[in-house]
């Protein structure tokens, strides 16, 4: 798969971004299932949240919005994949383009509103597949015109509780609008009661949040998480903050992500990690580029990293570099 993108990437990024996109996953979904499976060593594997994970590295969601592809991802090294985000009904999502590369930053804008075919059809896909093994979590959301979004959340749980690894709430993403302020510590207390009080099984539930925000809200959430309402929190989705940027598409609206997310990520990270005191099992998320910057996450707080961006730039073959890199570091620490 490395050489075919290295091949491929010419052609890739002569088109528009989103379609680039449908381009791959087609392409994965169709070819040949290429690759090792998760790459593994007794140094990467890491149990969390009540997981076996073969090595700590995951693909965030947002490659695969329908989960059409998990297994091809797996096969190609990542010890995870998380899919969507999901909400209850189909929907279109926001006016295209809403998708630009960021080339001289190594980052992307996007806009794209949450654009997913519904919980039916991912369901669908996941209990065909789910015979295969391997961690798949997916990421649940609401559709923009929901009346009761917390009832959105609250059937998602319902529906992919079987077939999910985990569930990601993702209640973050700066695309919907209002959304983000279900952040709010009342608003959020109140998301997670209803949610909890639907769980009939012990699946991991996972809460991923914003990097935009002031230390007393990130507080709150902190506080809430320390109750026992969630089993993780993941840190961070994109920003819609602008660091200094050098391409053209730097001023698109919607959430930044990749190199120039690195910095702030990080960050919110290291303060989560404080304000929790490391009771909470984290996924550090932003800006992951190499080794060293996966190493920077563990080092910040984390149990498990995510990119998705990098791919864009460097393809499959970061997957390989970036687990031999966490596996040198790992070993020499034991």
């Amino acid at each position: 798969m490395s050489l075919a993108f290295d091949l491929a990437r010419p052609l890739l990024h002569a088109l528009e971004a989103e379609q680039a996109h449908r381009l791959t996953i087609k392409a994965l979904k169709h070819g040949p299932r290429l690759g090792p499976g998760p790459i593994t060593s007794p140094a990467l594997q890491r149990k969390v949240f009540g997981l076996e994970f073969p090595n700590p590295l995951g693909l965030a969601p947002g490659f695969d919005k329908n989960a059409e592809v998990p297994d091809a991802m797996l096969a190609q090294g990542f010890g995870f994949v998380e899919i969507g985000t999901v909400t209850p009904l189909p929907q279109a999502g926001n006016a295209r383009p809403r998708l630009f590369r960021l080339v001289e930053d190594e980052a992307v804008i996007n806009r794209m509103g949450f654009n997913n075919e519904g919980h039916a059809a991912v369901l669908q896909r996941l209990v065909a597949r789910q015979a295969r093994g391997g961690i798949v979590g997916v990421n649940i959301g609401a559709n923009k015109d929901s009346a009761d979004r917390a009832g959105d959340y609250v059937k998602g749980l319902e529906v992919f509780s079987e077939v999910a690894s985990y569930l990601t709430i993702n209640i973050s993403s700066p695309n919907t609008p209002g959304l983000r302020n279900l952040q709010g510590k009342a608003d959020l207390q109140v998301l997670l009661d209803r949610l909890n009080k639907a769980r009939k099984t012990r699946v991991p539930m996972l809460l991923k949040i914003a990097p935009d925000m002031p230390l007393a809200d990130l507080q709150d959430i902190a506080d809430v998480c320390l109750t026992g309402a969630v089993d993780g929190v993941i840190i961070s989705n994109t920003t819609i903050t602008r660091p200094a940027l050098h391409s053209a598409h730097g001023q698109e609206l919607g959430g930044l992500s990749g190199k120039p997310l690195f910095e702030l990520s990080t960050l919110r990270l290291s303060q989560f990690h404080a304000m929790t005191g490391g009771r909470i099992p984290l996924i550090g998320v932003g800006g992951i580029s190499d080794a060293a910057t996966a190493l920077e996450k563990f080092r910040a707080g984390a149990s498990l990293v995510q990119l998705y961006s990098a791919l864009v730039y460097q393809g499959p073959r970061l997957i390989g570099e970036i687990c031999a890199g966490l596996d040198e570091a790992f070993s020499k620490r034991a």
